[in-house]
């Protein structure tokens, strides 16, 4: 609309030079002056420019409809075409989902299938080692088989394939703080969180997991974005009825001072079932299920504090032979492994 108008104001212009032109010329011209002129004559050239002017207006004004007509329609088929556009990705979307879907459920129906001949505990496939030995040495979410030849039942976990030759199963992670840890005796018996995020695999799960020996891997982050990890060669947890006592045992890495010895041989403690050695509630005070002692040298399930929150407090994810006791961590993953594991 406004290149009309700029048009219809150049025309406007462009009549109005013309009039003051030929009213210049008549006073410079002498013989045009001394030509008669009536004001009749002079009223009825002004009408029909005014007429011819009206005319462009109205011819501009029908151009202006039209093109705003013309762009309505544009826009509601680009609309439309947006609308089409969306409508395509989103059933791109479900497909993708349902052949993820669809793919999943193979690879667990193929799993199921190797389970069913399963004979030997060399040939269980009931953690990631066991699934990175067949050939599954993608990082990633898995859905392990129950087998009633090992007594475990069916699990989902997450993989990791990459770290020191793969094959770890993930027990434990911090790394959004979304999920609390302050939980009781039943949820850390059975689990809680997200795979793919922050969660606790299970005491149970973990107890069966170590039936065998295992190693303990826990890589650490801080929130200047340093990586450090412990390693224990020997790691298993005790039975429900023995509290789940902890055992571990060779220690290396590049965290500091071994920080989990001093929960050695001690009883896993929730907050609502007190088995450490204090007369204190550490599983209370800390917030959060460990194998405490009197209480700790280190407690990986701790608060989740952003960095610059935790100052003067001990009940953050802490790792003594690091940080220290006032330090709460980024990033926290325990994973275990057979010992007899080799890439």
């Amino acid at each position: 609309m406004m290149r009309q108008t700029a048009v219809l104001n150049m025309l406007t212009l462009g009549v109005t030079l013309v009039l003051l032109g030929q009213s210049t010329g008549a006073q410079r011209d002498p013989r045009r002056r001394a030509a008669p002129t009536s004001k009749a004559a002079c009223c009825e050239d002004m009408r029909a420019l005014k007429v011819q002017l009206a005319n462009v207006s109205s011819l501009l004004e029908e151009l202006w409809r039209k093109q705003e007509t013309e762009a309505r329609g544009l826009t509601r088929q680009m609309l439309e075409l947006e609308r089409r556009s969306q409508n395509q990705e989103a059933r791109v979307t479900e497909a993708e989902g349902k052949y993820s879907e669809i793919n999943n459920r193979v690879e667990i129906m193929q799993l199921q299938t190797a389970q069913a001949v399963t004979h030997t505990s060399a040939e269980a496939i009931y953690d990631c080692a066991s699934l990175y030995t067949r050939n599954y040495k993608i990082s990633g979410q898995y859905k392990l088989p129950a087998d009633e030849f090992m007594g475990t039942p069916e699990l989902e976990v997450y993989c990791d394939m990459e770290t020191n030759g793969g094959g770890w199963t993930v027990i434990q992670r911090r790394k959004v703080g979304l999920t609390s840890f302050d939980r009781d005796w039943k949820q850390y018996k059975r689990g809680f969180g997200a795979i793919r995020g922050d969660f606790w695999l299970g005491n149970d799960n973990i107890f069966r997991l170590t039936r065998q020996p295992t190693v303990l891997h826990i890589e650490m982050e801080d929130w200047e974005g340093e990586v450090r990890y412990a390693q224990y060669q020997h790691f298993t947890l005790s039975n429900e009825l023995n509290s789940y006592r902890l055992h571990i045992a060779g220690y290396s890495g590049n965290a500091g001072q071994d920080s989990l010895r001093y929960h050695n041989n001690t009883n896993f403690s929730a907050k609502d079932k007190d088995n450490d050695k204090c007369v204190d509630n550490c599983a209370q005070l800390r917030k959060g299920g460990y194998w405490y002692n009197c209480c700790t040298d280190s407690n990986l399930n701790g608060v989740y504090y952003r960095y610059g929150e935790h100052r003067t407090g001990t009940d953050g994810i802490t790792w003594y032979g690091w940080h220290g006791p006032n330090y709460s961590l980024k990033r926290v993953e325990m994973k275990i492994r057979p010992q007899n594991f080799r890439p």
